[in-house]
């Protein structure tokens, strides 16, 4: 693109347009970005950057700031600041509790009348899907043992790119590592041709399993009210505490009477509500 000259560079210009850069990340999304992670921002910025043509990030941030670009690039910017740490069976201990006593339990002791209805998950930070897709194998190994266990997966996630990874449910073969070796051999179809080295969720767990675009930080959550588990791990710790407690209280007021939210370890004591007892660590329950 021919990008239009920058106007001279100012003193303290390009420390404004950082201040004025972390201030929409956090009003938008709920991330605070401190100077001390300006290297790290610049560095996520720069490939898209230099893909618009521009030489420098103060170029950049004037086309965002002082040209009117910064509509058009708002969702580019949130993809590339946005954190997106994730693997197949992270915090085992988690899983190991939903399928000996969450799934178990909750089936028990639903009302006659919705015994047979549908199990729902929400994995509401959950990148390109190696949440929601463990999920989906748990539970679909659980339903050959648990008569009447009917499941349905929604992941979100407020960057889109990792949402589009999750919707192909393609991955590279060593990032399978965590993966049981019975569950890829009954879960995994491998590559072959121009995808060899790659494997792809089967189609059965891949239509247990959508996927949405969703901000945490949205005062109402396009979601059901009746959700039986709430995975919300490792998110909580990029907000300030303000933002924390409403983002727990929405949650709370997602999920079904009994239903369990499930943060990060480093998180637990971030949990405080009356509407929520700890079960296990990192684990609450509501009442």
């Amino acid at each position: 693109m021919n990008a239009s000259p920058p106007a001279p560079s100012a003193p303290g210009r390009e420390a404004s347009h950082f201040d004025q850069l972390t201030r929409l990340i956090h009003e938008h999304i709920g991330v605070r970005l401190p100077p001390s992670k300006r290297q790290m921002v610049e560095g996520r910025l720069r490939r898209r950057r230099m893909a618009l043509g521009f030489g420098s990030v103060d170029d950049y941030f004037h086309h965002l700031f002082e040209q009117g670009g910064l509509e058009a690039e708002l969702h580019e910017i949130l993809d590339a600041v946005t954190t997106n740490k994730t693997d197949f069976f992270r915090e085992p201990d988690h899983f190991r509790l939903l399928v000996d006593r969450i799934v178990p339990q909750t089936l028990q002791h639903r009302p006659m009348a919705r015994r047979r209805s549908l199990f729902k998950v929400w994995s509401a930070a959950a990148s390109t899907g190696a949440e929601a897709f463990t999920l989906a194998m748990l539970l679909e190994d659980l339903s050959g043992r648990l008569p009447g266990l009917n499941y349905g997966i929604l992941g979100t996630d407020i960057n889109t790119e990792v949402l589009e990874t999750a919707r192909r449910a393609i991955y590279p073969v060593e990032q399978m590592d965590p993966v049981p070796p019975a569950f890829r051999t009954r879960f995994l179809m491998q590559g072959s041709g121009s995808l060899a080295g790659q494997v792809r969720i089967v189609p059965e767990l891949r239509q247990r399993t959508r996927f949405a675009r969703m901000n945490l930080m949205d005062p109402q959550y396009t979601v059901d009210r009746d959700i039986d588990v709430i995975f919300l791990r490792n998110v909580l710790i990029y907000f300030d505490p303000a933002d924390q407690a409403r983002v727990i209280a929405r949650m709370i007021s997602h999920l079904a009477p009994g239903g369990h939210l499930l943060v990060g370890h480093s998180e637990s004591m971030v949990v405080r509500s009356a509407q929520l007892k700890q079960i296990a660590p990192a684990v609450f329950q509501r009442n």
